[in-house]
């Protein structure tokens, strides 16, 4: 599915391009449809998911139509409710980025800052405004802000909001707002506390979970990291220094691919071991062993040579090269969170791994969340490396260099 199959208009489709975007993310193939419906919708999705996208693509749509200023100026039309001023930032700026071919104005309050800037802004007219619930109130007192023409409200991270004592707030906020307003919840977890919030706010909403509900990730929590190929060493020297913890498997799709990766992070001073269909039932069976004994921490594999091994308490799985059929994915982030423990398992992907990630979250039904605060992150619009077969250096027909220029011979 692309962009354009969800009915989404040109100006929007070609910021998403220029963003460089191809392909929808679950959430957002679930939830921009429904928006554009004007259906409230209560969503269970996790950061990194693409949700932001899922309410902002779909809330600039419905306001593409009005986006020119009347004469009395333009009115607060859509209001994007989120807990810290970190994300409430991040959100304004996917505003900007997808709204960049339309005139619709968005901008972003939170405490901790300057109010004038802020109030400057109001008072010229913005059809989108992000805030924090604190600041918002504050600009509402001293009648800085008007919510009496908010179409679309939306909740961003609401289990965070009410773990932050911003319940009552949110309560007060959405009673300021018109009653037939179209309200969209989002929330990484739905705790009681989220679902009553829910049942007083939102009418008859749409219901869309894209978190790991599959058995296959019920005790594993899984991360994604967009890297070039070519830095795919370096990343992953990176988590081992950083984030990865404990006894880990790692996953290569080749021979060589396991052997060169085990020398170099042996040469960074880890204890390694590594399995794969060149070495004898004696070397495998010895790695295992040492593995399994603690005597080195890092087992690197590839999936022919990991088939039917079984490691009690795994930590951590890493996927240095994301396996080209999804059963395989699952099988290897199995191998971790057994037996009621609680297990890691990181993706590296890149370019030419795309279309994998999209297979694996289609059959586990979860959208895998991605970090993008690592210091080799791809660019989004970088293509995968097509690497030309080169044609015979024998060309076609029989006829040498000599025979062509017509040279006269000698017989």
């Amino acid at each position: 599915m692309s962009f354009k199959d969800l009915k989404i208009i040109k100006p929007l489709l070609r910021a998403v391009a220029e963003a460089g975007y191809d392909n929808p993310t679950l959430i957002q193939e679930q939830t921009i449809p429904l928006v554009l419906e004007k259906k409230d919708v209560i969503a269970s999705a996790q950061t990194g998911t693409g949700k932001t996208a899922a309410f902002a693509l779909p809330i600039l749509q419905l306001l593409y139509d009005r986006q020119d200023a009347p004469k009395k100026g333009k009115t607060v039309k859509a209001l994007v409710i989120s807990p810290t001023r970190e994300l409430a930032q991040q959100i304004g700026k996917n505003f900007k980025t997808y709204g960049s071919h339309t005139n619709l104005k968005s901008t972003v309050i939170f405490g901790g800052t300057g109010i004038e800037p802020q109030i400057d802004m109001l008072t010229k007219g913005v059809d989108i405004v992000v805030a924090t619930p604190g600041r918002l109130l504050d600009l509402h007192k001293q009648d800085q802000i008007n919510l009496d023409h908010v179409e679309i409200l939306v909740l961003d991270e609401a289990d965070l909001m009410l773990d932050m004592g911003f319940i009552d707030d949110v309560r007060k906020i959405e009673r300021l707002c018109p009653e037939d307003k179209q309200t969209l919840l989002f929330s990484a977890t739905m705790p009681f506390k989220v679902e009553d919030l829910a049942k007083t706010i939102l009418n008859s909403p749409e219901r869309i979970e894209v978190t790991p509900t599959s058995s296959a990730a019920k005790n594993v929590s899984q991360v994604l990291y967009y890297v070039p190929k070519k830095n795919k060493i370096e990343l992953c020297l990176h988590l081992m220094r950083n984030t990865i913890k404990g006894s880990t498997l790692i996953f290569r799709r080749t021979k060589f691919g396991v052997d060169k990766l085990e020398q170099t992070l042996t040469t960074n001073g880890y204890k390694v071991e590594r399995l794969h269909g060149d070495r004898s039932q004696n070397e495998r069976q010895s790695a295992l062993n040492k593995f399994k004994h603690g005597e080195v921490n890092i087992l690197i594999a590839t999936d022919v040579a990991a088939r039917g091994i079984d490691i009690d308490e795994l930590d951590a799985v890493l996927n240095f090269d994301l396996p080209s059929k999804p059963e395989t994915y699952v099988h290897r982030i199995g191998r971790t969170g057994r037996a009621e423990h609680f297990g890691k398992s990181y993706s590296m992907c890149s370019a030419d791994e795309k279309a994998y990630v999209q297979n694996i979250q289609h059959l586990i039904n979860v959208q895998i969340p991605v970090e993008e605060n690592h210091p080799y992150p791809l660019n989004p619009k970088e293509q995968p490396i097509v690497h030309k077969k080169k044609g015979s250096k024998y060309k076609k027909g029989r006829k040498g260099d000599g025979s062509k220029k017509k040279k006269k011979r000698w017989y």
